[in-house]
């Protein structure tokens, strides 16, 4: 790869020209990193909900054309002046979030909210220059959250790379670069559940899955998947999940309903729908005197909800999280190595696996519910 550093990389991406219309494969032009920037090979991607989001462009301001794309998985091809931590030929993840390692938050043992590199879905270019480093004949396209890996090679901010052990396979790992992070670090980082507990997950999407592999990592016991989809509960099994709850099969509130069958509630709740009633259940299904509920869910910009301040007063907590509290950088290297010594299991995640040239089969996939992960192969 060590002929094409500081040149200019012709290569193929696909490109979403428009909202909702699917995507092109396109030859695009991948700029060289500049100062603090890092240019990758991507050999795996995996289509996340959020990608699918912004691709329909329903709710936030459409900037189009863009290269979408935010888990994967590959190799350095070259660094931009000052970058230290990488080098040509690493293996790396990269991601939406990152850890520039000097501000506040970075610097802050509880915190992986990083002040300059934190996700903004708004941006369509580099921090360094406000340009793009990606164009077709000369017309930029728009970077997505920092990342943009649907594209054979993508320029992402250093801060944003994290350095994984080279021998982790990268058509499984790719996947922890945003959903199933998030959840399983909800339910280890942040809910703490402890073995032999109780543990509700709302919502079994990827995220959900992935938080109630993160219950069944920490041993909890009774770990009760709640789902509108009856049809999930069975996948759901695999991930540890061994009671359900659909609200819709019941005539009360469903936080009524946990608290019945756990003799007054779980003892960790994690929320990963978005829904406003789902976290003012999951907030309400936990124990009095020391049950934890986690959100994970993004919700609609203008949701609020209501609960009685009572449910405080009786130590009930409430918690929210981003990415799982991982740092990029520092963390993710370890979720990988938990993946190596067969603590995290990914495969069950991966449902289909397709080549680039096929990239928009997993917007269908997922638009109907089929894929939990869909792993797209960059090289054919």
């Amino acid at each position: 790869m060590s002929n094409t550093v500081g040149q200019i990389i012709k290569c193929r991406a696909a490109v979403a020209w428009e909202a909702g219309k699917p995507l092109v494969i396109e030859e695009v032009e991948v700029a060289p990193p500049q100062a603090g920037e890092v240019r990758l090979k991507i050999l795996f991607t995996s289509l996340c909900h959020t990608d699918v989001y912004f691709w329909e462009a329903k709710g936030q301001t459409p900037l189009f054309p863009r290269i979408f794309g935010h888990e994967a998985g590959g190799i350095v091809e070259s660094v931009g002046e000052g970058v230290s931590h990488l080098k040509p030929g690493d293996h790396a993840l990269p991601v939406f979030t990152g850890e520039c390692g000097e501000c506040p938050h970075c610097k802050s043992e509880e915190s992986n909210m990083c002040d300059l590199l934190r996700i903004n879905t708004d941006r369509g270019v580099m921090l360094n220059d406000n340009k793009s480093r990606f164009s077709i004949k000369g017309q930029p396209v728009h970077h997505f959250v920092g990342t943009s890996t649907f594209s054979e090679y993508t320029v992402v901010h250093a801060g944003c790379v994290a350095k994984i052990n080279p021998d982790a396979p990268l058509d499984k790992v790719c996947i922890l670069s945003c959903g199933i992070c998030t959840g399983l670090g909800a339910t280890i980082n942040v809910a703490k559940p402890k073995p032999g507990s109780s543990v509700a997950i709302f919502g079994l999407g990827a995220v959900g899955l992935a938080a109630a592999e993160g219950a069944r990592i920490s041993g909890a016991s009774r770990i009760i998947g709640v789902d509108l989809v009856s049809s999930r509960f069975e996948l759901a099994k695999k991930f540890g999940v061994n009671e359900f709850v659909n609200p819709k099969e019941h005539d009360k509130p469903v936080q009524q309903v946990i608290a019945e069958m756990t003799n007054g509630g779980v003892d960790r709740a994690v929320e990963c729908t978005g829904s406003i009633q789902a976290m003012i259940s999951a907030f309400e299904c936990v124990h009095d005197g020391w049950g934890v509920a986690v959100l994970v869910g993004v919700p609609s910009k203008d949701d609020a909800f209501k609960t009685h301040p009572m449910n405080f007063l009786n130590e009930r907590t409430l918690k929210g999280t981003f990415y799982g509290n991982y740092k990029p950088r520092t963390d993710l290297p370890n979720v990988v190595e938990k993946y190596m010594k067969g603590e995290l299991e990914l495969e069950k995640f991966i449902t289909h696996t397709i080549p680039f040239s096929e990239i928009n089969k997993a917007f269908d996939y997922m638009l109907k519910g089929e894929s939990i992960r869909c792993i797209i192969k960059m090289e054919e």
